[in-house]
């Protein structure tokens, strides 16, 4: 049977119900949700709250969360799969998405973590979203994803 990673993915809305998206620190021009990996023994919030703090630097009492939606999947690549680390284990990853509002007085996002994983963040209306800026095998899962938060349905351009 296939395994697959789980893993947690945040959706952070401004005051203005903006959607925070991060461009990838390796990739220029490949924006995403901040996400992650659900550690052994932890639970999917307690995996949020971690990323969270490690990829943007937002502390937990900086935003609340409204809700969640597990069940999203995606299969790696045949040409990534089985390659280190990650994909070695699993053929895929299985989401938790969480919905989160920034709270008042919350810090700014902070992206010099270590390691850092993002080089630039920016807050959209969740219909601005372009599925091109992701590799084809994640664009079905934000396709859902979008649709199920925000009402959005979205085509790739390409």
């Amino acid at each position: 049977m296939p395994s697959y990673r789980p893993n947690v993915a945040l959706l952070l809305l401004d005051e203005q119900e903006r959607l925070l998206i991060c461009e990838r620190i390796k990739v220029e021009g490949a924006w995403q949700f901040p996400q992650g990996g659900i550690d052994d023994g932890e639970s999917a919030q307690e995996a949020l709250l971690r990323e969270v703090e490690e990829e943007i630097g937002l502390p937990p009492p900086s935003y609340e969360v409204i809700e969640s939606r597990d069940g999203y999947r995606y299969l790696f690549p045949p040409e990534i799969r089985g390659t280190k680390g990650k994909r070695a284990r699993f053929v895929g990853q299985e989401q938790t998405y969480f919905l989160c509002r920034l709270r008042e007085g919350a810090p700014p996002i902070k992206l010099d973590q270590n390691p850092r994983e993002f080089r630039n963040h920016r807050w959209i209306e969740p219909s601005r979203f372009n599925l091109d800026w992701l590799p084809a095998f994640k664009r079905p899962v934000y396709q859902n994803v979008l649709r199920d938060f925000f009402g959005v349905v979205l085509e790739p351009l390409s």
